[in-house]
């Protein structure tokens, strides 16, 4: 019913901007532990395999357990929001795929997607608050308009480094730099 998926978008908006707002704030009441990027990245998967399978695209992890010191709260958010929106701005029957893995220096989380894509000139803009490149698709596609954001001050946080990638209807590719 509209009424109730009004209201969770509600709902939605609220916590995302409660999320912001304890990072502006330095998220320090938030504690740092080890954390397994590649167990959380399983998780929210499966968190996300109905919403996937509704529109036929298929979610795929590869690489191995890393390790990092972090907040588990702000990893997940990270991880969750990316692959929501390679799943919600996909193409029917695409596909997602999460890679995690190391080197001496670094960790990376790499979400790669087939869909829409994002033209050039917006995409310095993305990770802004509420901002959307397609506002006639954002309603359907539902969200809060916080996600990236959310992603870019938790990166932040962690001293990561975000690259983008993407073609219009080529596709994207969002890689976290997270330094050891």
């Amino acid at each position: 019913s509209s009424i109730y998926s009004e209201a969770q978008r509600l709902v939605d908006l609220i916590d995302d901007t409660i999320k912001l707002s304890r990072l502006d704030e330095g998220a320090t009441d938030m504690a740092r532990e080890e954390v397994d990027l590649y167990g959380l990245a399983e998780k929210n998967l499966s968190l996300l395999d109905t919403k996937a399978k509704r529109t036929g695209v298929t979610l795929e992890l590869t690489g191995r357990s890393c390790i990092i010191n972090g907040i588990p709260q702000l990893l997940d958010g990270i991880i969750f929001n990316l692959v929501d929106n390679a799943i919600k701005y996909n193409r029917e029957n695409g596909s997602v795929s999460v890679e995690i893995k190391e080197n001496e220096k670094n960790v990376t989380l790499t979400v790669c997607d087939t869909g829409i894509g994002i033209p050039e000139e917006y995409q310095e803009r993305v990770f802004e608050r509420f901002y959307r490149v397609d506002k006639s698709h954002s309603k359907e596609v539902g969200g809060t308009g916080l996600g990236l954001s959310i992603v870019k001050h938790a990166a932040k946080l962690h001293q990561a480094h975000i690259e983008l990638y993407s073609v219009v209807q080529g596709g994207t590719r969002v890689r976290v730099i997270f330094p050891k």
